[in-house]
């Protein structure tokens, strides 16, 4: 059995709530739910496609910490807090992962950690040898 690897983004949830953005075991990457924050702990200005796209960012930047690429991932999941964003978050999510596109589901739900973060995303990744 491989040892566990972690990586963080700085998001002050993740001391706050007890978890990290991202963990691989062997060749699996598990990416948490990735809200739109920026370094500075703000949320990333904007309109649900501004803030997917720093979603996505993260999400990214996490599974290349651990070794793996956009183009590994198998499986996403968005969440939106409102029905009308669904074409500009698809959209962002087309751009992201279009060349190689994964299992996705996109749902709506009633609230987010923040009151103005519009999407919230989380993805799984398979890095093959």
């Amino acid at each position: 059995m491989s040892a566990r690897q972690r990586a963080s983004s700085g998001s002050p949830f993740e001391a706050q709530f007890g978890f990290c953005r991202a963990v691989r075991t062997g060749n699996r990457i598990v990416v948490a739910g990735t809200g739109p924050i920026e370094d500075d702990g703000k949320t990333t200005p904007g309109g649900a496609a501004e803030q997917a796209e720093r979603c996505l960012a993260l999400i990214v930047r996490a599974i290349e910490q651990l070794g793996g690429l956009a183009s590994d991932v198998v499986r996403t999941r968005m969440l939106l807090t409102d029905f009308d964003d669904q074409e500009a978050v698809g959209a962002v999510h087309a751009r992201f992962f279009g060349a190689s596109p994964p299992a996705a589901t996109m749902a709506g739900v009633a609230w987010l950690c923040r009151k103005e973060w519009k999407v919230e995303i989380e993805a799984e990744a398979i890095v093959e040898d």
